[in-house]
């Protein structure tokens, strides 16, 4: 669901899908009383945290969000403070980025590099 400017009313984009059916129904309940603002944003980002999982990134997607950017794995080090080294091992599958990297990652998928300017 979105609000009237068009953001996610929960910010809930990118954070990753319901740990269960049980979650799942909990959190859009929780969503539509959000949105009807009988929920304020601080308890539903407590919903987000206990039942949304994590996005989990693959080797593949970081390729691909990093393509899509058209930068070389330095710049893209560089816009997330991290080094090129990392950013290589995520590409190779020797490493997963981090729950935070990865939300960092689908933020810059969707909004551009320009977000963390």
């Amino acid at each position: 669901m979105r609000t009237k400017t068009g953001v996610p009313a929960s910010g809930t984009a990118g954070r990753g899908k319901p740990r269960s059916e049980a979650c799942e129904a909990i959190h859009s309940a929780a969503l539509a009383l959000h949105v009807a603002g009988a929920i304020n944003k601080t308890t539903m980002r407590e919903f987000d945290l206990t039942c949304l999982e994590p996005p989990t990134m693959t080797a593949q997607d970081v390729k691909r969000i990093r393509a899509g950017l058209q930068v070389s794995q330095e710049v893209l080090a560089r816009y997330l403070g991290i080094t090129k080294s990392t950013v290589a091992k995520w590409e190779s599958a020797v490493k997963t980025p981090s729950p935070m990297a990865q939300r960092l990652l689908a933020a810059i998928e969707k909004h551009g590099l320009e977000i963390l300017i």
